[in-house]
C-alpha cells in the first residue's frame, strides 16, 4: 500500500500498483453452508510468506457469529479510488453474506494477521430501507461511501440494486440507484467516472439458484443474460446490452484498470464465451463475443455436454489464463497457457467424454503433497507484479454440493501457479498448497482471495 505520508490508500497509478510489495498474508472466506458441519463461515488469514515458519498455513479464523451465511466476496472501506484523500484508511474488510443478506464489517487495521468483527449489517436494514437482498460485490468509491450490488429482493426474487453505506459508521444510507431503477438481476459492477458510467452484470433469482442449478430455470427466465448501463452521476440505468444465450450468466465484469480507457471484458458462465464491451464513436455502448470455447460432449454427467461454467474452467478443470499488457487485470487475449488443476474429466472418474475439440485424452488427476485436488479452479488474484497467480477450488456450497460432491467432503484447497513475465507460460507450484480438508472444525469451502494492501479485483482509480 502507499508509503506516501500524505495520500490516501492504494496506490497512485495501476503501474505503481504493479511495483508494490510481494503480499505476506491473504484474506479467505471460508464457507460451511451447504456442508454437514454446523458451523459458522469463517474469515481465513493464510501466510503465503516464503520465508515464514508459517508459510501455507492458516493462522487465524475470525468465525461469524451466524450459522450459514455464505459469505462469498469481500471489498475494502477505502481504496486506490481515495488516493488523494490522506484522512482515508484501508482498515476495514467488508463481507457480504450471499444468502443470509447479513454485510460483515471487519478490522483488518489493529491487527492485520488477527482481524476482529468490527460490525454486523443486519438484514432488515437492506430489507426495509433499500428493497434489497442478498448482497454480492462491493466497492468503495471517491466520496468515501461503500456500495454493494444486490442479486434479489427480500423475497428471493431478482432485483438488481446497490445499497450505500456509510464509510465510518457503516450504517446504511439508502439506495444507490433512483427509485423504480433496479434491474431484474444483479450480480457485479465496476465504474469507470471519466466515462460517466458504471456497468453491472446479472446471475440469477436467488430463489432459483440458492439450492443448486437447474437448467430448466434457465429457460424460465430466472437467469440474467444481459449488461446494464448507467448513468454515474444520475444513477439512472440508460442502456440494457442484451448478449443472447451465447452470453447467458454474465458474472465478472472488469474495466481496463487504465482509468481513461472505455471498454473491459465479462465472462459469461453457461456457455464459456467472453464478451468486450465498449464505447462507441456515437458515445452510446456495445458488446461483442470475442472468445467461445465449445462445451465436450459426455457421458455420466447430469447433462449431456459440460460447459466450462466459468472461464477458469470450474467444471473441466483446466485452468486458461490470457495475458494482458495492460496493468495486472486477467482479460482475455491472445496468448494462452494451460494448467490442468482437477475437474469433472478425470480419466479415472465416471465421467466420459465422447467428443472433445481441445484434448487428445482425458487427464488424471491432480495430487499436490499427497493431496488429490477435488472440484475445479474458481477464484483467481494475480499478484501485484503479475508473477504469482493465486487459485481456490470452491464455486458457492449449492452448486460444489451438486457438482462435486466429494470437495464439500474432503474441503477445498488454495493452489499457486507461477506465471513467467518474461518468455510467458504457466507452471504449477507444486510446493504450495493450503489444505482448508484439515481445518480444525472440518473441511471447509474457501473461496474469494483479498491482500491487506488491495489487488487488482478490489481497486478502482478515478
Amino acid at each position: 500500500a502507499s508509503t506516501c505520508s500524505r495520500c490516501g490508500p492504494g496506490y497512485k497509478t495501476p503501474l505503481d500498483a504493479m511495483k508494490g510489495p510481494r503480499e505476506e498474508i491473504v484474506y479467505l472466506p471460508c464457507i460451511y453452508r451447504n456442508t454437514d458441519i454446523q458451523k459458522p463461515d469463517y474469515l481465513a488469514t493464510v501466510d503465503v510468506n516464503p520465508q515464514s515458519p508459517n508459510f501455507c498455513k492458516v493462522i487465524h479464523r475470525l468465525p461469524m457469529p451466524n450459522l450459514k451465511d455464505e459469505l462469498h466476496h469481500s471489498g475494502w472501506n477505502a481504496c486506490s479510488s481515495c488516493y488523494d484523500d490522506p484522512s482515508k484508511r484501508r482498515n476495514r474488510l467488508i463481507l457480504p453474506s450471499l444468502m443470509s443478506s447479513r454485510i460483515y464489517v471487519v478490522d483488518v487495521g489493529t491487527d492485520p494477521r488477527a482481524p476482529r468483527l468490527h460490525k454486523i449489517v443486519e438484514p432488515i436494514d437492506l430489507f426495509w430501507k433499500c428493497g434489497l437482498a442478498n448482497p454480492h460485490t462491493s466497492h468503495c468509491l471517491g466520496s468515501g461511501q461503500i456500495m454493494i450490488s444486490t442479486m434479489g429482493d427480500p423475497s428471493g426474487n431478482g432485483k438488481g440494486g446497490f445499497v450505500l453505506l456509510d464509510g465510518e459508521t457503516f450504517e446504511v444510507i439508502g439506495n444507490w440507484e433512483q427509485p423504480g431503477e433496479a434491474a431484474p438481476f444483479g450480480y457485479d459492477f465496476w465504474y469507470q467516472p471519466r466515462h460517466n458510467v458504471m456497468i453491472s452484470t446479472e446471475w440469477g433469482a436467488p430463489k432459483a439458484l440458492g439450492n443448486g442449478f437447474n437448467p430448466a430455470d434457465v429457460r424460465a427466465g430466472h437467469y440474467g443474460q444481459r449488461l446494464h448501463v448507467w448513468d454515474w452521476t444520475t444513477h439512472k440505468r440508460i442502456q440494457i446490452l442484451d448478449l443472447g444465450e451465447e452470453g447467458a450468466i454474465p458474472l465478472e465484469i472488469r474495466f481496463l484498470h487504465n482509468p481513461a480507457a472505455a471498454e473491459g471484458f465479462v465472462g459469461c458462465a453457461l456457455q464459456s464465451t467472453v464478451f468486450r464491451f465498449y464505447k462507441t464513436p456515437k458515445g452510446n455502448w456495445a458488446a461483442e463475443k470475442v472468445i467461445h470455447i465449445p462445451s465436450k460432449k459426455v457421458k455420466g454427467w447430469a447433462l449431456p455436454e459440460i460447459p466450462k461454467n466459468t472461464f477458469s474452467n470450474f467444471l473441466w478443470g483446466f485452468f486458461q489464463f490470457f495475458l494482458s499488457l495492460i496493468f495486472f487485470l486477467i482479460i482475455f487475449m491472445k496468448c494462452t497457457f494451460k494448467v490442468f488443476l482437477a475437474g469433472s474429466i478425470l480419466k479415472d472418474g465416471p465421467v466420459k467424454v465422447l467428443e472433445d475439440k481441445e484434448l487428445d485424452s482425458q487427464p488424471a488427476p491432480r495430487i499436490i503433497k499427497g493431496k488429490r485436488v477435488q472440484g475445479g479452479p474458481q477464484m483467481l488474484q494475480l499478484s501485484l507484479d503479475g508473477k504469482r497467480l493465486y487459485v481456490t477450488t470452491s464455486l458457492y456450497s449449492a452448486w460444489d454440493k451438486q457438482f462435486y460432491p466429494d470437495l464439500v467432503k474432503e474441503g477445498s484447497v488454495m493452489m499457486q501457479i507461477d506465471v513467467d513475465t518474461d518468455k510467458g507460460g504457466l507452471k504449477l507450484n507444486e510446493n504450495f498448497l493450503v489444505d482448508f480438508g484439515a481445518e480444525p472444525d472440518g473441511p471447509a469451502l474457501a473461496h474469494e482471495l483479498r491482500y491487506p494492501g488491495g489487488d487488482c479485483t478490489s481497486d478502482i482509480w478515478l
